[in-house]
């Protein structure tokens, strides 16, 4: 008991311990705020994804497609474990207005929206027709008007300071042209005369928000057998891009979409001497994760860079509280010298400082957290008031695809960053404590010492 109470006597004897603990407060508390918003951000941009593709993908990046899709997709949904299954084609293509004197490249997509609405997050990424997804290529100025769904950063409006964007009641009556280049099964251009592009006008219905930043700025959707004939894929036999799964137990997804691939290998097989089966080489069976690896890898990537910048402010943070407990150390020479005396081991001595230590550390996590969760609980509200009273925002949401501010702190997170903080304090106090404990009391307790 005695060692408590003599490292809570150093602990507020020596004013030098405030250094330590605003050291580790502040470190905690910088860590945690930094590491909740990125984990967030992370979270949020791996959601979107997942939802953009559902589950597993069949896919190919041949932009001729691959056939046969139709039987595959039927064996898709009589298997137990899928729930919904999405034909996709996705190509690429000119958009302009008729009579515009400008134009601009553009991915298209070819989707069946009651399917691809089971299948992914579409539905929800829609605006005029959220209630009613199915009716997504329906204007509602004109129902019976092809119609198309385009990502929400063409079109020319303004962001709310919370990044939301500013609609109007109704979907304005515009006309699109869009262009696409029709490619055989081999690869060649369809046609070579000058009716060599494929041009339909399309009426727009409505956008769609993935939050996916080259999604929502390039892609345009059109209905399935619309973009299967403006891209050549509806020949003998048709051909599809991709198909986008959803299973019904998510969490199995390694399991599932191995599956998945067994059964795309095994009809493979089976087609191998069909005409065009070489096309069906080129096909992939991915998870969403393994499919969007190349958009997500990049953030990942600055996630743990920031991890090693942590890790790097967590040694500066050991090295402060080494320079703190030599000089504290260095002036309890004599009360060292008198506890060896008097019987304490050297294991005693340097459990004293120990426990010096793990309190600098409990009560510097402590403060660093508690500032750390108020700040969090409040950062949008700050970011509001900073923005009405001076303009400022951290992240510009006309420039960013984020709304608020990701602040959902996880315990996780928390308790391994209190711990290290914690950790990091007995680590940094543990060098000059055991140089202090391993002297003799006669060294220490010399007159020319004291």
């Amino acid at each position: 008991m005695y060692k408590l109470n003599l490292a809570i006597r150093y602990l507020l004897g020596r004013r030098i311990s405030i250094l330590a603990v605003t050291a580790v407060a502040l470190c905690v508390f910088i860590v945690l705020v930094v590491m909740t918003i990125m984990n967030g951000l992370v979270r949020e941009f791996r959601n979107k994804n997942h939802a953009f593709v559902g589950d597993c993908v069949v896919s190919t990046d041949s932009l001729v497609g691959f056939p046969y899709y139709e039987e595959f997709a039927a064996e898709l949904r009589a298997q137990e474990n899928v729930e919904a299954v999405s034909t996709v084609i996705h190509s690429y293509g000119l958009l302009t207005q008729r009579g515009a004197d400008w134009n601009m490249g553009i991915e298209v997509m070819g989707i069946d929206p009651a399917d691809h609405i089971r299948a992914t997050g579409f539905g929800q990424t829609l605006h005029y027709h959220r209630d009613t997804p199915e009716t997504a290529f329906k204007p509602a100025y004109n129902p019976d008007a092809p119609g198309c769904v385009v990502g929400i950063d063409m079109m020319p409006r303004s962001r709310s300071q919370s990044g939301g964007y500013y609609h109007s009641p109704r979907p304005q009556e515009i006309e699109l042209v869009i262009s696409c280049f029709p490619l055989t099964a081999k690869g060649a251009m369809e046609r070579a005369d000058m009716g060599m592009v494929n041009t339909l006008s399309f009426f727009y219905s409505d956008d769609s928000h993935s939050g996916l930043v080259k999604v929502d700025g390039n892609m345009v959707y059109i209905p399935f057998e619309t973009a299967q004939q403006m891209c050549g894929m509806n020949g003998s036999p048709s051909r599809a891009s991709a198909m986008y799964v959803r299973f019904k137990n998510a969490n199995a997804l390694q399991q599932n979409t191995g599956k998945v691939r067994s059964l795309w290998d095994r009809f493979a097989e089976q087609k191998k001497d069909a005409p065009y089966a070489n096309l069906l080489d080129g096909v992939r069976v991915e998870s969403w994760i393994v499919n969007r690896r190349s958009h997500i890898a990049p953030m990942e990537k600055e996630q743990t860079m920031l991890i090693l910048l942590f890790l790097m402010l967590g040694l500066i943070t050991v090295f402060v509280i080494f320079v703190v407990f030599y000089m504290v150390i260095s002036h309890k020479s004599k009360d060292i010298g008198i506890l060896r005396s008097i019987g304490v081991s050297r294991w005693g001595v340097v459990q004293v400082f120990v426990y010096f230590s793990g309190l600098v550390g409990v009560i510097g996590a402590a403060t660093g957290g508690t500032a750390a969760w108020a700040l969090l609980l409040k950062i949008n509200a700050i970011e509001d008031w900073l923005f009405v009273k001076y303009g400022y925002q951290v992240w510009d949401r006309s420039v960013y695809a984020i709304g608020d501010i990701p602040s959902r702190i996880e315990p996780r997170v928390v308790t391994i960053i209190i711990l290290s903080a914690i950790a990091a304090s007995i680590v940094g106090a543990l060098l000059p404590s055991v140089q202090a404990a391993r002297k003799r009391p006669v060294e220490i307790l010399q007159v020319n010492q004291l």
